[in-house]
């Protein structure tokens, strides 16, 4: 039976000992039910991972001695950024989970003017955060079950127009292909040349209802190239882990 694997905030070394978080905690404890003994396996998120054994679990604390460092690499060399128009509840999360279980690196949830969901980042900021802390969970969540060895930052909730607003800004589109998702676009993915070694890719999806004209046209002048996939038209929560999926077979490591 394979060993549980558990994401440590804290940074790790080899031979030291280490109290889990909370959280981490009680899915040890009352989850998994493990006792101390038992193996499992740590990361910390700074690449590789640890084989590892519980010292102790109680109440009041479980302690974990960390054992040898193992340079586990199953990071995908194709950087994608995905700016995703926040969709409601399961959906968002499930963008979430699928996109780190593929690989994603950077997650930006967007507020779009067709975004059902009311996110109002100045008079309810609190809510905002609790929907972060929500999705960067799912993010330790699935980086945990896919054997990932960097959890993808999930960034900080941004209106549309702010997020384009630096490319609209400068001549220059910055490193790297950029797509703007759209069932009307006159390219797709076998039409367009791969990003240079280390170069992102920065994937832009509308809501429910998709982008309106004005911001879909909006990110065709910053320089996002509008990408179709297929004849049919998706649901944003498709849309993003079809494309990304895309990606990666195309450039990445999904062979």
């Amino acid at each position: 039976m394979q060993a549980p694997r558990l994401y440590v905030d804290p940074p790790l070394a080899a031979g030291g000992q280490v109290n889990l978080p909370e959280t981490a905690a009680r899915h040890v404890a009352r989850v998994l039910r493990l006792r101390a003994g038992d193996a499992l396996t740590v990361f910390d998120g700074r690449g590789g991972e640890y084989r590892a054994t519980l010292a102790r679990v109680s109440r009041a604390a479980v302690v974990v001695d960390v054992g040898a460092h193992e340079p586990a690499d199953r990071e995908s060399p194709l950087i994608v950024e995905l700016g995703q128009g926040i969709c409601k509840g399961d959906r968002m999360d499930l963008v979430v989970q699928k996109a780190t279980e593929l690989g994603v690196g950077i997650i930006r949830p967007i507020v779009c003017e067709r975004t059902v969901v009311k996110l109002d980042l100045k008079l309810d900021p609190g809510r905002a955060e609790r929907r972060l802390a929500h999705w960067r969970a799912i993010a330790v969540h699935a980086a945990q079950q896919s054997g990932r060895t960097r959890v993808p930052e999930v960034a900080g909730i941004e209106h549309l127009d702010p997020w384009l607003d630096p490319w609209l800004a400068c001549s220059d589109t910055g490193p790297g292909p950029m797509f703007v998702l759209s069932p009307h676009a006159d390219q797709s993915l076998p039409d367009c040349a791969p990003p240079a070694p280390g170069e992102p890719v920065r994937l832009l999806v509308g809501p429910e209802g998709g982008l309106s004209p004005r911001e879909f046209e909006r990110a065709r002048a910053a320089g996002f190239t509008g990408l179709r996939l297929g004849p049919r038209v998706l649901r944003t929560e498709t849309a993003a882990l079809v494309a990304l999926a895309a990606l990666q077979a195309h450039w990445g490591d999904l062979r």
